[in-house]
C-alpha cells in the first residue's frame, strides 16, 4: 500500500530559474554544453498549470511501482482536473490517503494498484471515499 507521508501547497510565488540548454544531450561522446545555454527555465511554469488547486505529496510504499511511483517520490496533484477512468489519483478511503489508478466499469468504481501484490479497492455505497486530486507529475531521484 502506498501512503502519503507529507502534503505541501504548491508555491509558485517563489521563482527558481534554472539554466535551460536547447540542444539535445546525447548519451554518447561528451560535448561542451555551455555554447547552447539559451534561457532560464522555471519548473513552476512547466509543472503547475493551476497554482490555486495544486499541491504536492511525498509518498511511501510499493503499490504503484508499475506506474513509476516509488517510496520518497513527490507527486504533483491538481484538484481542478476531473478524475476520469485510468487516471492516477490521490484519494481518501475510509479516512486513509492512498494513491491508485481509477477504474470505472459501468456503475462500478475501483481503485487499482500498479503492483500485483495488491488487490483492487472496490468503492461501494456507504464507504467514506473522496478523490482529492489527479496526479499530473512524479518527481523522483535516479
Amino acid at each position: 500500500m502506498i501512503k502519503i507521508t507529507e502534503i505541501f501547497k504548491a508555491d509558485t510565488a517563489v521563482k527558481q530559474p534554472l539554466p535551460l540548454y536547447l540542444s539535445r544531450i546525447k548519451a554518447g561522446f561528451p560535448s561542451p554544453a555551455e555554447d547552447y545555454l539559451d534561457k532560464k527555465l522555471d519548473l513552476n511554469e512547466h509543472l503547475i498549470k493551476h497554482p490555486a488547486s495544486t499541491f504536492c505529496v511525498k509518498v511511501k510504499g510499493d503499490s504503484m511501482v508499475g506506474a513509476g511511483i516509488n517510496t520518497g517520490d513527490i507527486l504533483i496533484v491538481d484538484r481542478s482536473i476531473e478524475p476520469k477512468d485510468k487516471r492516477i489519483v490521490v484519494a481518501v478511503v475510509n479516512g486513509e490517503f492512498t494513491v491508485k489508478r481509477i477504474s470505472k466499469n459501468g456503475d462500478r468504481l475501483s481503485l487499482m494498484a500498479e503492483n500485483l501484490k495488491y488487490f483492487p479497492i472496490e468503492i461501494k455505497d456507504g464507504m467514506d471515499f473522496e478523490v482529492w486530486g489527479v496526479v499530473i507529475h512524479v518527481i523522483h531521484s535516479v
